[in-house]
């Protein structure tokens, strides 16, 4: 069975959205004739992307800063009349032992990856509900029931993203809302290269693979479009699958 995408006319926000993930959404989004804009805090990088994709807009967000969120959410509808998808893919996974770590660097981290996202939720939300259409997406991962040394502020503030999207998911459905978690499992982003330096990227190559962007992106359109009727649910990868046979395999 093939599966193909048709976005006109939706308009798609991703946050993160300049790296990783969510790049590799942006251009498929982009390419299925969405309307989509990349909020990210990381300008050099999406200079590149629109460089390569210029039918993407950027606008600069820190989704930590809820009045900056409320404003850029307000900004986008007003332009374009409308939200249809919201897909929270800004994130930080600092390296540190918990009895190293500083408040002012836990509170980043929880900040970026769950505050943030519940920043957006809120100011995307109404609208969808006025509407009744809407999709919102969030990253979970599976440190958040694994953990991992070194990674206690970012596994915590994934895990606590199971509870917060579970419980919003169930606030909304009623208005015809969905609320979905994708584990997309070992990706290979900047952020990911960043924090598993060395031995910790071995591990992984040798366990679960390391996968690429694009292999997400199938995953995150299905669950941004109408044919995924769930909510509450979390979508896990848990083993590296490539979107494409690499080249010059043989059997």
């Amino acid at each position: 069975m093939k599966a193909s995408f048709d976005a006109s006319g939706d308009v798609i926000v991703i946050t993160g959205g300049a790296n990783g993930i969510g790049a590799a959404l942006a251009r498929a989004c982009a390419g299925a004739g969405a309307a989509v804009i990349v909020c990210d805090v990381d300008e050099h990088a999406a200079a590149a992307l629109l460089a390569a994709e210029p039918r993407l807009q950027f606008v600069r967000l820190d989704v930590s800063d809820r009045d900056a969120v409320m404003a850029a959410m307000q900004s986008i509808e007003n332009e374009h009349g409308h939200i249809d998808g919201l897909v929270c893919a800004a994130a930080v996974q600092p390296r540190r032992a918990v009895h190293d770590t500083a408040p002012a660097d836990w509170q980043r981290t929880l900040g970026i990856n769950l505050d943030g996202v519940v920043w957006c939720y809120q100011a995307a939300m109404p609208g969808m509900i006025r509407r009744r259409r809407g999709s919102v997406l969030a990253f979970s991962s599976g440190l958040a029931h694994s953990g991992w040394a070194e990674s206690a502020a970012y596994a915590a503030s994934k895990a606590a993203l199971v509870a917060f999207i579970k419980s919003a998911a169930k606030e909304v459905a009623r208005h015809r809302v969905r609320v979905n978690l994708i584990a997309p499992g070992v990706i290979d982003t900047p952020q990911y290269r960043h924090a598993n330096a060395g031995s910790d990227d071995a591990h992984w190559a040798a366990t679960l693979g390391v996968g690429q962007p694009e292999d997400v992106t199938g995953p995150l359109m299905f669950l941004l479009s109408d044919a995924a009727t769930m909510t509450a649910s979390v979508l896990s990868r848990d083993y590296a699958w490539q979107a494409s046979e690499p080249a010059g395999h043989e059997q």
